[in-house]
């Protein structure tokens, strides 16, 4: 639903495993930086292996970088949050390099918009897509 964003995958990737997503962008259209933004202000950054009722190393939060770029802006990224936030929980999210990407099972892919009726979908994705809808409009394709 971001502008410049062309394809998403539903995936598995690292040591422990973890679920990820795969997330192909134009950077003309899209920066690197907005697609942090959006990604730390969508999920819990500060909780060490949990997503909600998810629970363990597959739920880490963690960032799979795909060149030295990516790391370095990404890690720009998470030392601002945590100066902006002096009271709050630090960002625990992993940087990790992308080594391989393993596309997740057919029922994983486009999980939501196949399920949109589902509870999971209802309970815990539509705050967090409602949430993006309205914190970064101007990112949103039209």
């Amino acid at each position: 639903m971001l502008k410049g964003v062309r394809a998403v995958a539903a995936g598995y990737s690292g040591e422990p495993k973890a679920e990820v997503i795969k997330i192909e962008f134009n950077p003309d259209e899209v920066s690197y930086r907005d697609l942090l933004t959006v990604f730390f202000a969508s999920h819990d950054p500060t909780s060490i292996n949990k997503q909600g009722a998810d629970v363990g190393t597959d739920y880490r939060s963690v960032i799979f970088y795909t060149d030295e770029a990516q790391k370095v802006e990404a890690e720009k990224f998470i030392a601002e949050l945590n100066a902006s936030s002096k009271l709050g929980k630090p960002i625990v999210t992993d940087l990790e390099r992308l080594e391989k990407f393993v596309n997740a099972e057919a029922y994983h892919q486009d999980f939501y918009s196949r399920n949109k009726d589902a509870p999971y979908c209802q309970i815990v994705i539509n705050p967090k897509l409602e949430k993006v809808q309205k914190d970064f409009a101007q990112l949103l394709k039209r």
